[in-house]
């Protein structure tokens, strides 16, 4: 059984045997709790503060990825596909890895700080996907209505929104209602972790969120 918890922003938790974080941040720089996990394994995305304080979540045997290439760490597939932060190709705000994962036959994928639309090539990369994290907050990374042609695109089971304002959160971002409000698909509110199996994934596509 494997668990997925949120601990704000694009910070995620994904445990089995062992423990995945992705975009760890330190809390009091954005304003809200700062994460309360040890990562055996922790995925930076960029080096942007909101998203690389590997400190906030390591301990000493941590395994942190920072570049794209493909690995295997104790059974858990990890590969980067390159993006940006911007849609200046990272002109104004650097280049992004977003992170296909998979994690007992499920397949992940994290967007980090994506910050512009995905053509075909990319999206083919990325490839088959189960659970997909997307920002939706605008201003840093793509709005609603652009997270909602990358969804469009990868086509996940389940949609993960992430990177937008919530109580105390200090960047000027937008909330999840314009993204939500786009859709007819079934919302399930998930509190702050839920617990899945591959058996079960849905049919038919739903959105997940997640609150602190």
């Amino acid at each position: 059984m494997l668990q997925i918890r949120w601990h704000g922003h694009a910070c995620f938790e994904i445990t089995n045997d062992l423990t995945l974080v992705t975009d760890p941040h330190d809390g009091k720089s954005i304003g809200i709790p700062a994460p309360s996990v040890a990562g055996d394994i922790i995925l930076v995305s960029h080096d942007h503060y909101d998203h690389n304080s590997v400190k906030s979540v390591e301990k000493e045997s941590s395994k942190v990825v920072t570049d794209g290439r493909k690995r295997n760490i104790s059974n858990i597939e990890i590969a980067g596909v390159d993006s940006f932060h911007d849609e200046d190709f990272g002109a104004k705000r650097g280049a992004n890895i977003m992170y296909k994962f998979v994690v007992n036959g499920i397949k992940f994928c994290h967007l980090g700080d994506l910050g512009h639309d995905l053509d075909d090539e990319t999206v083919e990369k990325i490839g088959e996907v189960d659970i997909l994290f997307v920002p939706i907050g605008g201003t840093f990374t793509v709005d609603d209505k652009q997270a909602w042609n990358v969804v469009n695109k990868i086509k996940p089971k389940i949609i993960v929104p992430m990177h937008y304002k919530i109580g105390g959160l200090s960047l000027p971002i937008a909330g999840p209602d314009s993204f939500l409000e786009q859709t007819s698909h079934k919302v399930i509110h998930v509190g702050n972790e839920i617990e899945i199996e591959k058996e079960d994934l849905p049919t038919e596509q739903e959105i997940w969120t997640f609150t602190l």
